[in-house]
């Protein structure tokens, strides 16, 4: 059926014109539906780009922050006893257990959803965990033999073993050891993540050197528990997550 319009004759009289058919119409919502289904998941990925440049960022500074507490603290790593915290039980790795020491070095908040640097752009936990995105090696605050004797994921939140002070000139690769990293895949999001604990996904990790690496769990070296878990890296301190 095709809609009709007035329009005048050369003779002067006014009589139906001819406009949009169905078929036509139907075209140029299909080719604009097109468009949308090139245009929209092209800017979907244009803003997730941003936002893990953003989480990036946050570990540049991190990693700022850490040279800063590493010369004030006589080149030593921050170390405490775990748990930190008993009610809930939080563990010096975790986000909210290490970001108390490298706070004042921060320069702003280290709490809160959206203001945090230790929070990332993309992470969908939001304010759980109070806004941390962030772990941290549990290599640096013990000695390779302490590590190389956790065999299990357990290890890392149970039994605690007594803290042992690690100085960065220990490190023996910076470039393949991981220090700082998020804990799930932000910007990859996969089902039931369980964060260091899975071979998906993948993470933006700040490494000894100070470099900053979007890398595949894949790409991970396995640790003693056999999982891609830098908590706890074969060798510790003396070791690298880096499976090339």
């Amino acid at each position: 059926m095709r809609s009709q319009r007035p329009h005048t004759s050369r003779h002067g009289r006014i009589t139906a014109g001819h406009g949009f058919t169905l078929v036509e119409m139907l075209i140029v919502v299909a080719v604009i539906g097109l468009l949308a289904s090139i245009v929209v998941p092209t800017v979907g990925a244009a803003l997730e780009y941003a936002r893990r440049m953003s989480c990036a960022n946050n570990l540049k500074g991190i990693a700022t922050a850490m040279d800063m507490y590493l010369m004030d603290n006589d080149g030593i790593y921050p170390c405490a006893e775990d748990p930190v915290s008993t009610d809930p039980y939080v563990w010096l790795w975790m986000g909210r257990g290490w970001r108390e020491p490298v706070a004042p070095f921060l320069g702003g908040s280290v709490k809160g959803h959206g203001t945090s640097a230790l929070f990332c752009p993309s992470d969908q936990a939001g304010d759980k965990y109070e806004a941390t995105s962030y772990a941290y090696s549990m290599s640096f605050y013990h000695s390779p033999a302490q590590i190389d004797l956790m065999t299990s994921k357990a290890d890392t939140y149970s039994n605690p073993v007594p803290s042992v002070p690690q100085r960065q000139d220990n490190v023996v690769n910076r470039s393949g050891k991981i220090i700082v990293g998020e804990w799930t895949s932000n910007h990859d999001p996969i089902t039931d993540d369980k964060g260091w604990w899975c071979w998906e996904g993948q993470r933006n990790y700040l490494y000894a050197d100070g470099s900053v690496r979007y890398v595949a769990a894949s790409e991970i070296a396995p640790a003693r528990d056999g999982l891609p878990d830098p908590n706890l890296t074969v060798g510790g301190i003396t070791g690298s997550d880096d499976a090339r």
